[in-house]
């Protein structure tokens, strides 16, 4: 379209705004019009608005839109007004406001049936460049909307509808073309291209490779929004949401310009995706740990409220882990900057996993001091609980707490397998980089394991010493406790109702029990770190049975809402048989004692395959509280073995690990294509690894 002219008529610049609201369509005449008048779409007789220069001109029609044109009738009557139609209404030193959609009640015409219909009006970011007020009409909309030669109406609150500038100045028409792929693009060409600009913690995002089915790497994901669900008072949750990453191999300024999309295949351009996420996501999380390292641990008003040991258990060799990311992350990025096509970064991570990873061994390994020791201090120390906060509040931590941070080096460690894995498996089978990728996953794999194993016989030896000198035996005979083959499954009370024998006189009262993977102990609570050994007996003689509230035996009336379970010892630590009746508070905590106290006969073979199994994908991280719960990372995928009462017990598909975790933190997979990949992802990787 020609510039206009500034010596142009109005007339002239009216045809333009009616030519740009509704452009030539070769359709046939109007249905509205009158008998007698002739095919265009304006009476003969009406006056025009802007004169043409012949009957055979090359200028388009004019057409005037109305609501019953064919044009509004097939868009309906809510419509958008162009946004270059639009005037300014308000003070030029009005605060300009973002772009947003207010609906109007005010009638279009005198027929009733649209009397009450909302018309979307658009407020324009710049004032100047022309808005509409809120409630009121543009007037050459509404002159439109009452037909052919009506008179437009004097405006009383705004000035009159100003002819469109086509110079430079003015806002550029929105493309009808215009799609989320171009919205990507054209925010990455606005930061200049790089993953670098702008970080996202590693905690609000979510790698793209974790999905064992879908690894596609379309625009379109970038803007695809994940829901957020409020998190429950009091639950352990770390992190509520999370987003992919902002930057995608394809979308990079210097592979749109190379023309290398053009030239790979689409397994390649995943491939390509599927390494580029591995370095991108290093750079989140190193990102992460810089404000772990920089804000929390070498915070001086922190460090003075707490003892040098105690410091030392809250964030062990976190110093060394950012060293080694920074290092991994360095070698990572030199490789992609050598072209713009990645030959492969396999090699980077097996060398790194082998060679320089072993400090997130020693920290995984210190997870239970670490826990403990934030714990201890939350609920006894006010001035760290006050320091920390004022910390977490900085717009640098993004309002994150401690301990999302502190999980980050078992995150990565235990993500990295798995995004291997995607590199893997869109690597041609006959080539050198699938060995190499091959290797990879085994060597990443093996450090898993070994920071998996750290960790465990790090919490069960300190665990065996701690309950070693808290439970008295007195009478009974002594148990040695500490051994390298035995842990903790679950500990807790239940209420003791009345059974013959030993119980009889503790009836009514609280026991706690302690179940080891070999051995029950019942106990009576003497202090807070001490208990009373009221008898014991190994697993291979103790059996458990519910028991229906709607049959209960005689016992006296136990609390309120008790969901009874009975326990049998039939030889206890004197070789007697015993019987115990025993209460639990909700049906969730009975059916958690029950699967505890029933350990060895549920770690045999399962006789339902895992791919008929129900599968949830965690949304939000939770830190287990109990020896029987589930800690969960976002984005690990769970086989459900059972639910009760809003709790269910899994199988952690990445390791196998079973536990119990609650249910609104994860949300179900309803494709079964998708549960059926999983199985086969992790039995793969299972062989493959030896983990």
């Amino acid at each position: 379209m020609s510039r206009s002219s500034s010596s142009s008529s109005v007339d002239d610049k009216t045809l333009l705004l009616e030519y740009r609201c509704h452009p030539v369509r070769p359709e046939p005449s109007s249905p509205i019009c009158a008998p007698g008048k002739t095919s265009s779409t304006t009476a003969p007789n009406a006056t025009p608005l802007s004169p043409l220069s012949s009957p055979t001109s090359a200028e388009p029609r004019r057409i005037i839109l109305s609501t019953d044109s064919p044009a509004a009738l097939k868009v309906g009557t809510q419509q958008l007004i162009p946004k270059s139609l639009a005037v300014s209404s308000k003070p030029k030193n009005c605060p300009s406001r973002h772009q947003s959609f207010g609906a109007i009640r005010e009638p279009l015409s005198p027929d009733p049936k649209r009397v009450a219909v909302p018309i979307l009006a658009v407020e324009d970011e710049d004032d100047g460049g022309g808005g509409l007020k809120r409630n009121l009409r543009n007037m050459s909309y509404r002159a439109a909307m009452k037909g052919p030669g009506a008179e437009l109406e004097p405006a009383k609150a705004s000035p009159s509808l100003k002819p469109v500038s086509e110079d430079g100045s003015a806002l550029p028409n929105r493309s009808p073309g215009r799609n989320k792929r171009t919205l990507g693009r054209k925010r990455v060409q606005k930061r200049g291209g790089s993953f670098k600009d702008q970080p996202r913690l590693y905690q609000e995002i979510r790698e793209r490779g974790l999905n064992s089915v879908s690894h596609e790497s379309d625009e379109d994901l970038l803007e695809e929004p994940l829901p957020e669900e409020p998190s429950p008072p009091g639950a352990a949750i770390v992190v509520q949401s999370y987003r992919p990453a902002q930057v995608t191999w394809s979308q990079l300024p210097e592979v749109l310009e190379s023309g290398i999309l053009q030239r790979i295949s689409p397994e390649e351009r995943k491939r390509q995706e599927a390494m580029f996420e591995i370095i991108t996501s290093e750079y989140s999380y190193m990102h992460s740990l810089s404000i772990l390292v920089g804000h929390f641990m070498r915070s001086e008003e922190l460090k003075e409220t707490m003892t040098q040991t105690e410091h030392h258990h809250l964030f062990s060799n976190i110093g060394d882990i950012l060293t080694v990311s920074t290092s991994f992350f360095e070698d990572l990025e030199k490789r992609h900057q050598e072209h713009p096509l990645i030959p492969d970064i396999s090699d980077i991570v097996e060398e790194h996993a082998s060679k320089h990873f072993n400090p997130y061994i020693s920290y995984c390994s210190n997870e239970v001091y670490q826990q403990r020791t934030l714990d201890k201090l939350l609920t006894t120390n006010p001035l760290f609980k006050e320091t920390l906060k004022q910390i977490e509040r900085k717009p640098e931590c993004g309002g994150l707490p401690l301990i999302s941070f502190l999980i980050l080096p078992m995150q990565r460690v235990t993500r990295l397998p798995l995004l291997l894995d995607t590199v893997q498996q869109k690597t041609n089978a006959h080539t050198a980089a699938y060995g190499a990728a091959t290797r990879a996953v085994k060597a990443i794999s093996k450090l898993v394991k070994s920071c998996n194993e750290g960790a465990r016989a790090m919490e069960r030896t300190e665990q065996m010493y701690t309950l070693q000198k808290q439970l008295e035996f007195g009478k009974k005979k002594p148990f040695p406790l500490i051994s390298a083959s035995r842990w903790l499954l679950k500990r807790g009370e239940l209420l003791l109702s009345e059974e013959p024998g030993i119980f009889r006189r503790g009836a009514g009262r609280l026991c706690h029990l302690f179940l080891f993977n070999d051995v029950l102990i019942i106990t009576k609570k003497k202090s807070e770190e001490s208990y009373t050994v009221m008898n014991y007996a190994t697993l291979d003689q103790v059996t458990v049975e519910k028991v229906e509230s709607s049959d209960p035996p005689s016992p006296p009336p136990v609390k309120a809402g008790g969901h009874l379970l009975r326990v049998v010892l039939e030889k206890d630590s004197e070789g007697r048989r015993e019987e115990v009746l025993l209460s639990a508070e909700t049906l969730s905590d009975r059916a958690r004692w029950m699967a505890a106290l029933m350990h060895r006969e549920k770690e045999k073979p399962d006789t339902i395959p895992k791919g008929d199994l129900n599968q949830v994908e965690i949304t939000r991280a939770y830190m287990a509280k109990e020896a029987d719960e589930l800690s969960l990372q976002q984005a690990d995928v769970v086989l459900v073995l059972g639910e009760e009462d809003g709790w269910c017990w899994g199988e952690r598909l990445r390791d196998g690990q079973r536990g119990w975790f609650p249910q609104a933190c994860a949300r179900p997979i309803t494709s079964r294509v998708a549960a059926e990949g999983n199985v086969r992802r992790m039995e793969r990787l299972r062989i493959e690894t030896d983990v």
